[in-house]
Formats: structure tokens, sequence, C-alpha cells
């Protein structure tokens, strides 16, 4: 490697720490209001969950720092949701040096839409998913069974739900960008719509609960956002030269 590359490299990486740097600050300055509301955080992602268990019922913390340790987290996820934007932007400004004037001018709006569509993929899952899903299983629970969820249980339960119901509304953003970018082509993507539907009921099945409620829950906005995406994507679509396959003579 030549020093000029080696110099440039290592611009690269200091730049990078930076950003990184940065970053870590914005999730830490926003934790610091959620930590003095923890409890509170806590009491409103157990919300969905306290409102089908039959009355008098509570959750229970099987472990001695379970009761602080679970709302600090709460905490933390939250301030990293409060920071995602600045994070996000972080992100757009390390990579916007090597993009071209077009690609910045998509950069910015791709990363607002990504983290909207995330944040709309959380509301969805906590207002209509947590209630229909508890609400189903809680139909299944035997009379003679005493129903008091563990808050750690509960607490990994509601992330992973999360992540995959936010990541799930991505999906538009995802298909934008390889159209954008010329990896595939708006046709292509309605020919293989249905290994796509496939696709989304088994990714449903692998990360949701095992019940049929969920797994629809999950799949059938994967497949409703798929054609979104497919939808926008033709307004960005880069024209193919003459003689490509798929255009004409």
């Amino acid at each position: 490697m030549s020093e000029g590359a080696q110099e440039t490299f290592l611009s690269h990486l200091f730049e990078l720490r930076d950003r990184l740097i940065r970053a870590l600050v914005a999730i830490v300055v926003m934790f610091l209001p959620c930590f003095f509301y923890a409890s509170e955080l806590y009491d409103l992602v157990a919300a969905p969950m306290m409102r089908t268990l039959p009355e008098g019922s509570r959750m229970i913390a099987t472990g001695v720092i379970t009761p602080f340790f679970i709302p600090m987290k709460i905490a933390l996820v939250a301030g990293f949701l409060l920071a995602l934007p600045y994070v996000l932007y972080q992100a757009w400004a390390f990579v916007a040096p090597g993009l071209y004037s077009h690609e910045k001018r998509l950069a910015l709006p791709l990363v607002v839409s990504s983290t909207v569509l995330f944040f709309l993929g959380m509301a969805f899952c906590y207002f209509f998913v947590f209630g229909t899903v508890f609400k189903f299983i809680a139909t299944f629970a035997p009379k003679s069974i005493s129903v008091a969820p563990d808050i750690e249980a509960y607490f990994n339960f509601v992330l992973g739900m999360f992540i995959a119901f936010g990541v799930t509304f991505e999906v538009p953003v995802v298909v934008v960008v390889l159209v954008m970018t010329g990896l595939v082509s708006v046709e292509k993507l309605r020919e293989i719509r249905s290994f796509v539907i496939v696709g989304a009921f088994i990714v449903a099945a692998i990360v949701t609960p095992p019940d049929v409620v969920s797994q629809l829950l999950l799949a059938i906005p994967l497949c409703l956002l798929y054609e979104v995406g497919i939808f926008v994507a033709r307004f960005v679509e880069k024209p193919r030269p003459a003689g490509e396959p798929g255009t004409e003579p």
C-alpha cells in the first residue's frame, strides 16, 4: 500500500471513529432523561400484556436485580430510538463523500424514510399486533393456570418483535435502493413476487412466536410493503440501454 493510500485509509478510520463517538454520545444524552422515567417506560411497554391478563394478575421478576435491570434496558432502547435519526445521519455523512450528486440528493430522503418506517413498524406492532396476539394466546390458556409472565422473558419477546416489525417495514426502502442502484429491475421484482411471498411466510414463521396470528400479522404486511416498494421504485428506475435484455431493439 502506497503512503498516500495509507493516509487516505487512516483518515477514513479516524472519521469513522469520530462519527461512532458522536452517535454513542447522542445515545447517552437521550438515555439520561429516559433513565429517570425507566419505570414509567416499562409500564408503557407492559401495557398490552397487562390488558390481557386476568384482573388482579401481575408480572413477576425471578432475578434479584431484574426489577432494576429490565427498566434500565428499556430506557437504553428508548434512548437509542430517540437518537436514531442522528445516528443514521452520521452513517449517511460518512458515506456521502463517495456518492454522486444525484445519489446524495436521494440519500437524505432515504435516511428519513427509513427512520419513519422503522417507527411505523414498531407502532403497528405495539398498537395492533401485541393486543391481537396476546388476546389470541389468552383464549387458549386453561382456567386452572395462573398467568404471571416473567418480565425478562417479556422484554426479550417485545424487543424481538419490535426489531422484526421495524425491519419488515424497511422493505420498501430496500426495494427502492436495489432498483435505484441498478442491481435489479422492477420487472424482475415482479417476476419473483411468488418467491417473495413464500419467503415472507418462512421469515414470519422463524422470527415470530409459533402461532398463526402473529405469523400472518408479519407476513401479510411484508408482502404488501414489497408491493409498495415496487410501485415507488418505478419512479426511480434508470432506463436501461437499448439492446439490454428486457428492452426493445
